[in-house]
């Protein structure tokens, strides 16, 4: 009795956390609201480690934003700022270049080859805020992977052992 209880309890705050994340999906229009910054090329506004806010808008997308953004071939998205916007006045379409604040250069060297500009559908989204430091535990986990079979053992023995 007392280990479906726990299960059942188990079950609950992984539930939890997926309506959460959904919720959060929906509210903001993004498929990954939240993502967490892995380099420092966007220092000093956002260090490494830092957990981004994302929202999706039908508003044009405007340089100076900061957008993360995914191309062809790459797994991770990649968070930087809009350095240049451009419309073509015969089909409207918009093209976008981007830039890491701390880089040297522009962000064509990152996209597919062959590939310019970003187009709207590269975006998957804006920032809107961000937490400090708060990603850290997501890359301790990603490059440590000891580290989160260890987190995730010791979280699984307290589950079974606990009394209530």
């Amino acid at each position: 009795m007392a280990l479906t209880r726990q299960a059942l309890s188990l079950g609950m705050i992984v539930t939890s956390a997926l309506m959460i994340w959904k919720a959060l999906m929906c509210i903001t229009g993004c498929e990954s609201p939240v993502v967490v910054v892995l380099t420092g090329s966007m220092e000093p506004g956002f260090k490494r480690g830092d957990i981004l806010f994302l929202h999706t808008s039908k508003d044009p997308i405007r340089t100076g934003e900061i957008v993360v953004f995914n191309v062809e071939g790459r797994d991770i998205p990649i968070v930087h700022r809009v350095i240049e916007v451009h419309e073509r006045q015969d089909t409207r379409d918009v093209d976008i270049l981007t830039k890491g604040d701390s880089n040297d250069q522009d962000d064509r060297f990152l996209y597919t080859y062959g590939q310019h500009w970003l187009s709207p559908q590269h975006i998957m989204g804006r920032a809107i805020g961000f937490l400090p430091y708060v990603g850290w535990v997501t890359i301790i986990m990603t490059e440590k992977p000891l580290i989160k079979y260890i987190l995730l053992s010791a979280l699984g023995l307290l589950v079974i052992t606990s009394k209530d």
